[in-house]
């Protein structure tokens, strides 16, 4: 397949790799979320390519530790990171990175995994993935593609010398790509619920657009095999944000629904983030937070869901006071 062919695939299979024709000031990474049956390990695992402002490359594997609050870099060549032109699929020397699997091979972490009982994100011809037509905008900062809601993982990793069994455990996958994250963001992820198959996700960002910028957000929520969107482009309206140390409450409503979010946040550590190609910047990143949801119907005035994800992905990073001008 040609790398033209490949491109345009990707313009509307978001999972695929988008950089063919890029040779500086871009980035792109996958996000891996994973957590064995008993919650005593956690892991992101976070391959890519970098490139700065003048063309220097490197690939890279982040792993952050959940439980215990450390994280490492892996950088490699650029020429050892080898996409597939037809479908999701990721090489980096021996390591190999799909919605259906992974396989590591780092210093202190090995082995293989298979994820099933997938809920992979639904493509729309006018919507592809998670930004809805904002996907279609060429000059945007960043772009965000959730793959995989939550999916059930078999295998083993060999973590310091130690085989730890993940069969039974739950995963979920997105990525971004583009020239930087942005200048402020929250972020969150659980699908850790009392009720399995049960999956969460919000971010919102300052985002540059034109010759200004807007704060925009995308909330999905997986429920009894529904999924529920709240976005800007959905015309959900972002009615509260607010923050400090401990806490993160922030209210999302659209005609049907009302969402109330509140996260307990939790320490973390320190991961590599894209400015302008180059993974300069440093973002620090929690799984250990506790995000309590409830949704109201408004029709009926009905609490439909009430609970809290436990083994929480957390990010605030930037100048989040940009952040509280959503209006």
């Amino acid at each position: 397949m040609s790398k033209i062919s490949a491109y345009t695939k990707a313009f509307f299979n978001h999972e695929n790799y988008h950089g063919w024709f890029k040779k500086k000031t871009f980035f792109e990474g996958w996000y891996y979320k994973i957590v064995d049956k008993t919650e005593k390990y956690a892991f992101a695992i976070i391959p890519g390519i970098a490139m700065d402002a003048q063309g220097n490359k490197q690939s890279f594997i982040q792993v952050l530790d959940g439980k215990n609050l450390s994280a490492e870099y892996f950088k490699f060549d650029a020429l050892d990171f080898r996409p597939n032109a037809n479908k999701f699929k990721i090489k980096i020397l021996e390591n190999s990175f799909s919605s259906k699997r992974l396989k590591l091979d780092l210093p202190k972490l090995k082995g293989l995994l298979h994820f099933d009982e997938q809920f992979l994100w639904p493509k729309k011809l006018t919507a592809p993935g998670i930004m809805g037509w904002y996907s279609f905008v060429p000059f945007m900062e960043c772009y965000h593609q959730v793959i995989s809601m939550d999916f059930n993982i078999t295998g083993k990793l060999n973590i310091n010398k130690q085989e730890i069994d993940f069969t039974g455990g739950r995963g979920y996958i997105e990525k971004d790509w583009g020239r930087s994250f942005p200048s402020s963001w929250i972020w969150m992820q659980s699908n850790h619920f009392s009720k399995q198959q049960t999956s969460f996700k919000f971010s919102v960002a300052k985002i540059p657009f034109l010759t200004g910028a807007f704060v925009g957000f995308i909330c999905a929520f997986l429920i009894d095999g529904k999924l529920i969107k709240f976005a800007t482009y959905t015309g959900a309206k972002l009615k509260k944000i607010q923050f400090d140390d401990k806490n993160i409450n922030i209210i999302l409503e659209d005609k049907k629904y009302l969402l109330t979010i509140n996260a307990d946040r939790a320490e973390g550590a320190e991961l590599a983030s894209p400015v302008l190609g180059f993974m300069e910047g440093r973002v620090k990143e929690s799984m250990n937070a506790l995000i309590h949801i409830t949704l109201l119907e408004k029709a009926t005035n009905t609490i439909i869901f009430n609970d809290a994800g436990r083994n929480g992905g957390l990010e605030i990073a930037g100048n989040t006071k940009e952040l509280l001008n959503f209006d």
